[in-house]
């Protein structure tokens, strides 16, 4: 059995990580027990949130009907990073995302399913039924998701459509754009005071070298801390 998924713990965090990277079941899932059983025992090996990394260009329509089913039904928070693509059948994984988040880069496409067909017109005719509901099939994902209409998912998919980040959180198929983390983290770092008193003993740290000396043999003398003497001085500026 060949593997198209690989789950990796954070020991500190203990959050699951499942990276979904290349075609969606290369070696197909019809008419196999053995590889959707493997991805479920991998799913629920564990419990909590989880993030999944997805790049794929599609693959498999009931490799990932069984995948979204299976995350769709998992009890944690799932998150849905893509950072290439998520086209075709991968699209459909993508939706089982609790909160699907794309790179500013990263590119999500919608078609029409396809399929090989040998035989008569009659033959024919049920490929042709068969891919109608698969479409239809599809389009109960998207719409869950998306709240987009039938008509309007329907015809997305008869155009081929290419969704960058921006598109696709537009029409509700992603909910955000991946963030830089060491952005993120610095801005955490940073902290702000406005208490007055803070910002008081602040400067006073800063000039505090340089404040009169406080007089002690004289009647006319300040009796004011160094402290209230900033304070003083801060609040006749601010009139």
């Amino acid at each position: 059995m060949k593997k198209f998924w690989n789950w990796v713990r954070d020991e500190e965090s203990g959050t699951r990580t499942l990276y979904l990277d290349g075609v969606i079941a290369e070696e197909s899932w019809f008419d196999d027990d053995i590889t959707p059983k493997a991805f479920k025992a991998d799913l629920d090996a564990g419990e909590g949130d989880i993030v999944i990394w997805l790049n794929s260009p599609g693959g498999d329509c009931v490799a990932a009907s069984q995948i979204y089913a299976m995350l769709m039904d998992y009890k944690g928070k799932v998150t849905v990073k893509i950072d290439g693509i998520a086209a075709s059948a991968a699209s459909v994984v993508a939706m089982a995302g609790t909160e699907v988040l794309m790179a500013p880069t990263a590119l999500m496409m919608v078609h029409n399913p396809l399929t090989i067909a040998i035989g008569d017109s009659e033959e024919m005719q049920k490929a042709i039924a068969m891919l109608s509901e698969v479409k239809e099939s599809i389009i109960n994902a998207y719409e869950i998701k998306t709240g987009q209409s039938r008509a309007k998912l329907s015809h997305l998919m008869d155009a081929e459509t290419w969704l960058n980040a921006n598109k696709a959180i537009e029409l509700g198929f992603a909910d955000g754009i991946l963030e830089d983390e060491k952005k993120r983290v610095q801005a955490e770092n940073v902290t702000y005071a406005f208490s007055r008193r803070a910002v008081t003993n602040s400067l006073l740290d800063k000039v505090k070298p340089k404040l009169p000396r406080q007089k002690t043999n004289t009647p006319t003398a300040s009796k004011a801390t160094p402290a209230e003497w900033l304070e003083k001085r801060l609040s006749l500026l601010q009139h």
